[in-house]
């Protein structure tokens, strides 16, 4: 500004130096030569400022960087997730090695718009360049996977380029788990209300038929006050099995820390089960070393899980007249990094007709049944393996199902053994720290 100012004031006086000599030289017509000069210099006035302007503007595209420097490289390669580098026009001018893992590689120097053809990322783009502000929205891919991102542009701005954003960083936070998470709650809810909903209809309609027509029907009364019972046992075992699994989330990042030997849990379950069982005419028998098969964990829940499993295999393998629960230590070295090590094993067998293969990985879903009129006959809620999912995880063990249609299935869990060096050492931890 400051040498435009400069190159006005030399323009100036150059004009009237020369208006006032050639005033001297023709005093006549000193008016017409000073109106002259002052137009002179009125369009040189005009003419200067806009020379000066365009200089600047050359100047200043000079200076914009068209790269991002290391700075800026070294901030997008620190997000955990895929970022673009973007220049003002949305040609790609650095991707951080994350967003070559997670999409497709983008070509430096093409616009982003090649690698994302979808409308919502091209509508992000234009409006934020647009407005010179952050903008985001919400990016749903189905191919190859079904992933949700939330996707953020933000503007970089430059000292250099005054202030103007000299480049554009595009994001993509994966919301996949979130999304996944919504949507198992919101089925869980509709599957909780639609399980509730069922029993009590089914009440209803009894209690209005004894109000109305059975009245005065005192084996009508008897029949339906019964199934009345039954319905009402359904829904408080449902109730039960929910706030179980509400129970057992909120312990979900302990992990337990108690000494216990498995022996005794199967002991404790196969005597409770006893009576049921001989009840379904089936025999429960427990194969277990003469050793203690020591492992960390909580009794009470494990007592779940056991009970949870072998009490489905008497209703469900009822036909094969026998469940088989084994409890064995397998010796095994572990690994440089300590994986690996002795384990204990126990499985839950039965003899009945077995489970299709396309069931099993759904098996532990909630409200999951492969047989739903079969499953509510039983007394089955939906929820049992669930729970047994859940518990197992917070023992950082998990449920292996193995089955053949017609020849019975197999549940098996897998615990790391305590070894003597290890007992007496145990205390509560949060697994998240």
């Amino acid at each position: 500004m400051g040498s435009r100012l400069s190159e006005t004031g030399r323009l100036a006086l150059a004009c009237f130096a020369m208006a006032l000599v050639l005033s001297i030289h023709d005093p006549a017509n000193t008016v017409v030569i000073v109106m002259g000069a002052t137009a002179v210099f009125a369009l040189f006035a005009i003419l200067v400022p806009s020379v000066a302007e365009r200089r600047d503007i050359t100047a200043n595209q000079a200076h914009r960087p068209l790269w991002p420097d290391s700075a800026t490289k070294a901030m997008a390669e620190a997000f955990g997730h895929p970022v673009y580098i973007l220049d003002p026009q949305g040609n790609v001018r650095y991707a951080n090695q994350l967003s070559t893992q997670v999409f497709a590689a983008a070509r430096v120097g093409d616009p982003l718009n090649f690698t994302f053809r979808q409308p919502e990322i091209s509508r992000l783009l234009e409006r934020s360049m647009h407005n010179r502000e952050r903008a985001v929205t919400m990016y749903h891919e189905r191919v190859p996977a079904d992933r949700w991102f939330l996707v953020s542009v933000s503007p970089v701005l430059s000292q250099v380029t005054s202030g103007e954003p000299a480049f554009f960083m595009v994001s993509f936070i994966d919301q996949s788990e979130i999304k996944r998470a919504e949507e198992m709650r919101s089925d869980f809810i509709a599957n909780a209300s639609h399980e509730l909903r069922t029993p009590l209809v089914s009440l209803r309609g009894f209690v209005e038929t004894l109000q109305g027509p059975a009245s005065s029907d005192p084996q009508a009364t008897r029949q339906f006050l019964a199934i009345m019972l039954e319905q009402a046992e359904r829904m408080s075992r449902l109730i039960d099995d929910l706030l179980s699994l509400s129970r057992i989330e909120m312990k979900a990042h302990l992990r337990p820390r108690d000494e216990l030997d498995i022996r005794e849990i199967v002991n404790l379950v196969r005597r409770t089960l006893e009576n049921q069982a001989a009840s379904l005419d089936v025999v429960v028998n427990a194969d277990l070393p003469g050793q203690p098969a020591m492992i960390l964990g909580d009794r009470d829940e494990l007592v779940q899980v056991f009970s949870n499993l072998v009490e489905n295999a008497c209703k469900y393998g009822q036909s094969g007249g026998k469940v088989d629960i084994g409890v064995h230590v397998h010796k095994q070295a572990a690994d440089g990094d300590g994986h690996g090590g002795d384990f204990v094993e126990v499985t839950v067998r039965d003899y009945g007709p077995g489970i299709a293969a396309e069931h099993l990985p759904r098996l532990t879903e909630r409200f999951y049944r492969v047989d739903v009129a079969d499953s509510r006959q039983k007394q089955g809620t939906g929820l049992g393996l669930a729970i047994v999912k859940h518990i197992l995880a917070r023992h950082g063990t998990r449920l292996v199902v193995n089955s053949t249609p017609g020849a019975g299935a197999t549940f098996s869990v897998r615990f790391p053994a305590l070894g003597e060096r290890e007992r007496g050492k145990s205390e509560k931890i949060d697994i998240n720290q």
